[in-house]
């Protein structure tokens, strides 16, 4: 990261004395920094001179000069809408493409994934809400280039980027850029997203991904409004869309106990799932763990997952997983067609792959996903 001379340090101090005696003001960065993280956004308009509405996101927050949207990335200045999070990388890891999960697209490969502050939910079951309930002023932070990012990316040898811990479409002018130059790299770039996007917005970025994981959090209007604080339609709609432009989407559902785990709902969102986005899409019920404001919750009973799990199979989709249950034979792919293993894994790691240019080696069906680079 940047280093801060004395001048500006004393600069940052003047501006913390100024907040005890006016009230709380944006932290002082350095202006090189302020010009590298600030970015024109995409998906606004112009209200009037100090007023604009984002259309990123279904949130459509009207801003005024200085005012920043629920996802706390996106800022009005002068009468334009700012994202405040290009190239803020906030936390930066190599993980297994099995941890997204993504479980039909290049098993056994690392992805670079990064993240910033921000998120237009506001999930009580959030395991990464350090990162996306803060403020981008609150996170350590190193700005990184979307060339510098495919950089890394060739450097380290992963043939992925993800954009991935806080929702990914609150970076969306970055993931748009980056997308750009990793494709001339052969670099595959994925978002592991809660499909909380404006249609124009998912219909402009969802063709240029490779992968997209949603979280499908519940088929029910009121654990979207209660729990989460956003809406359910839009997230059916932008399941819908992905299927559509061709990109690999894979379904995870977080089972939490007496909230979102009743058959019926879950019978539902199969349906849903099977119509519009065929029997063989993955879907993922993994285990829920006390965490953030839900702490009163006890873990989701392994007999609930399977429950799950029996009702999605006996609906008729045919890649149904177990999640967050280390060695649970559920974790492990099963050929449609003969029944007979064909991918193992252990925890986030895939151990034996049995695939033949993407076929089962007993009855030779293809299995559906990406299998090569």
């Amino acid at each position: 990261m940047r280093s801060v001379t004395r001048k500006e340090f004393l600069h940052s101090c003047l501006y913390s004395m100024q907040a005890l005696v006016v009230g709380s003001v944006i932290p002082f960065l350095p202006e090189d920094v302020i010009a590298s993280n600030y970015r024109q956004a995409l998906h606004w308009k112009k209200i009037d001179a100090q007023t604009v509405q984002c259309n990123l996101c279904p949130n459509q927050c009207m801003l005024t000069n200085g005012t920043r949207g629920l996802c706390k990335a996106r800022q009005c200045m002068d009468g334009k809408l700012y994202s405040l999070v290009y190239g803020r990388i906030a936390a930066y890891h190599i993980d297994p493409i099995e941890k997204k999960p993504l479980y039909h697209f290049l098993p056994g490969n690392d992805a670079l994934s990064v993240a910033t502050a921000g998120c237009n939910f506001s999930c009580k079951f959030c395991q990464n809400w350090q990162l996306s309930q803060s403020q981008p002023e609150e996170l350590d932070s190193q700005y990184i280039t979307p060339v510098q990012l495919v950089k890394q990316a060739k450097e380290h040898k992963t043939p992925v980027i993800a954009f991935t811990y806080n929702e990914p479409s609150i970076q969306y002018e970055y993931i748009y850029d980056t997308v750009q130059v990793a494709k001339k790299d052969n670099i595959s770039c994925v978002i592991i997203s809660n499909g909380y996007l404006n249609k124009q917005a998912s219909e402009m970025l969802y063709p240029l991904l490779n992968a997209i994981k949603i979280d499908f959090k519940a088929y029910s209007q009121k654990f979207y409004s209660e729990i989460c604080g956003g809406n359910l339609s839009p997230v059916l709609s932008n399941i819908e869309l992905a299927k559509k432009k061709n990109v690999w989407l894979e379904l995870v559902n977080l089972v939490i106990p007496t909230l979102n785990d009743n058959p019926d709902d879950i019978r539902a969102m199969v349906r849903f799932i099977k119509t519009h986005c065929g029997s063989t899409t993955p879907l993922h019920f993994t285990r829920f763990y006390p965490i953030y404001k839900l702490k009163n919750i006890p873990p989701t009973p392994v007999s609930t997952l399977e429950r799950c799990r029996e009702i999605a199979l006996a609906e008729g989709l045919k890649y149904v997983y177990i999640g967050n249950v280390p060695g649970h034979s559920a974790n492990n792919t099963y050929c449609h067609n003969c029944g007979k293993t064909v991918i193992e894994r252990s925890g986030f790691y895939t151990t034996t792959n049995k695939l033949k240019s993407g076929k089962c080696p007993y009855c030779n069906t293809a299995i559906p996903g990406i299998w090569t680079l």
